[in-house]
């Protein structure tokens, strides 16, 4: 593993995620500190308008990333062949991609700043809503889609710490300005929606400039003057970028799904929070697993350009090692030790911190279990093949997860479990099952892209 590109790749990534996600929090944490202009507090008004505001801001972190990943592996594709003239055509792409969905976006800002008022909400949340999701959705749009270019370039150089850079930067802008605008403008949820905004500004500059170098050195390289050109880019990247994107609205459903069914059952609140502790607390420590898939996509890229099977299949079993050990010497041994601190911490009810303790047992095995399906997701899409990926992802979600949690937690007393036990253990159960049955199959599927001769069925 010591000569390993993948690794020197995801290293950057992991730490910029990890900082993203510590600071994730940042809009709520300020919002809980809000007062009215009479003094009275309004903290849960405006938490709550930043809650009703997520599923937007998901759909956006959904069209982000899916058209990211379809240019980066794009990029990288050409790259590796040495098409310059196709990458400048690429570019010139994905900039009239970034202006629809800037329109599109500013469209339904627009839309939510008339139609809110609407709403049969409580009439503080509603002005709260009003004024956050308007100035997030729109102005968000303007500051993120942009940085979708200068973002791909850079991974498809392999220059992920370019990407770290630009995230810390972006989340210590945004906490920055969150302090200065509440507590000294004191513009209340207007300010706080406006540092968000604000914050990826420092994030872009820095990633386009970085990104403007990496190209000018790349054009004076002289192995990137082999011709080829795309004879339709906007689709070659939609064609990645659309099951990339709503492979991550999958999880959403799923998650909602999820929530929906805990909801119908008795203790449905005490429930829902201990999963609600237990799932974050699985997407934080499963940081690196996604920060490695990310990593993988131009390294697969790149390598597929260039014809070279053999080493995304060698990249592909170093990722799963390296997780299996982070699991091994990191994961379990903070869940043993602090683990039930956490969910403490996190926990009100009695009943609430009962089940998140048992749930947060079985927090290792669930990591491991999702590492393999995410760095063979990622793998293939970088193969130009997304739809293997979107098709695994909709066995995982619909056929697998959402029936085994339903399952867990209606015959959870059958088997002698808690209700909780119960729905973790199916959910595990199911995450194992699909994650070893993609990696199964995408690993004969390698096998036979290495093969000396290959067929035109197995080269499709």
């Amino acid at each position: 593993m010591r000569n390993s590109k993948l690794l020197l790749l995801a290293g950057p990534l992991v730490i910029s995620f990890w900082f993203r996600a510590a600071f994730a929090w940042a809009d709520a944490a300020f919002a809980s500190m809000l007062h009215a202009a009479d003094g009275s507090p309004i903290g849960d008004a405006s938490i709550a308008a930043i809650g009703l505001t997520l599923p937007y801001e998901f759909l956006q972190v959904a069209l982000w990333v899916g058209t990211s990943n379809g240019l980066t592996a794009r990029l990288a594709a050409a790259m590796g062949a040495g098409q310059g003239a196709r990458v400048e055509q690429l570019v010139r792409a994905a900039r009239r991609i970034t202006v629809v969905l800037i329109g599109f976006f500013v469209a339904l800002a627009v839309a939510m700043w008339f139609l809110i008022p609407s709403l049969a909400l409580d009439p503080v949340v509603r002005d709260q809503f009003r004024i956050y999701a308007t100035v997030l959705v729109a102005g968000g749009a303007l500051t993120s889609f942009w940085s979708i270019l200068p973002d791909s370039l850079v991974k498809a150089h392999h220059d992920t710490r370019t990407t770290m850079w630009a995230g810390i930067l972006s989340s210590t802008l945004n906490v920055a300005l969150n302090a200065f605008f509440v507590f000294v403008m004191h513009w209340g949820i207007f300010g706080i929606a406006l540092s968000t905004v604000l914050g990826r500004l420092s994030g872009l500059i820095y990633a386009t400039r970085r990104a403007a170098q990496h190209e000018r050195d790349r054009r004076l390289r002289p192995d990137q003057a082999k011709p080829g050109l795309d004879p339709a880019p906007v689709r070659s990247i939609l064609k990645i970028a659309v099951p990339s994107g709503a492979t991550y609205v999958l999880m959403a459903v799923e998650s909602q799904f999820i929530v929906v069914i805990l909801a119908g059952a008795s203790a449905a609140t005490s429930l829902l929070a201990a999963w609600a502790v237990y799932e974050r607390a699985v997407r934080f420590m499963a940081m690196p697993a996604i920060a490695t898939s990310v990593a993988m996509l131009p390294l697969a890229a790149r390598a597929h350009g260039a014809g070279d099977y053999s080493s995304i299949r060698r990249e592909l079993g170093i990722g799963v090692r390296a997780s299996f050990l982070y699991v091994l010497l990191l994961v379990a041994p903070l869940t043993w030790l602090i683990g039930s601190r956490v969910a403490a911490a996190l926990s009100d009810a009695p009943q609430t911190l009962a089940f998140a303790s048992e749930a947060m047992n079985w927090l290792p095995l669930t990591v491991a279990a999702i590492a393999p399906f995410m760095l063979a997701r990622s793998a293939w899409d970088g193969m130009e093949r997304p739809l293997r990926g979107l098709a695994a992802a909709i066995v995982r979600s619909l056929v697998l997860q959402v029936p085994a949690v339903w399952l867990g937690l209606r015959h959870h007393a059958a088997l002698g479990l808690s209700p909780i036990l119960g729905v973790a253990l199916a959910s595990l159960a199911a995450t194992m099952l699909a994650s070893v049955s993609f990696w199964i199959w995408s690993s004969a599927s390698l096998r036979r892209l290495t093969a000396p001769t290959q067929t035109p069925a197995e080269l499709a």
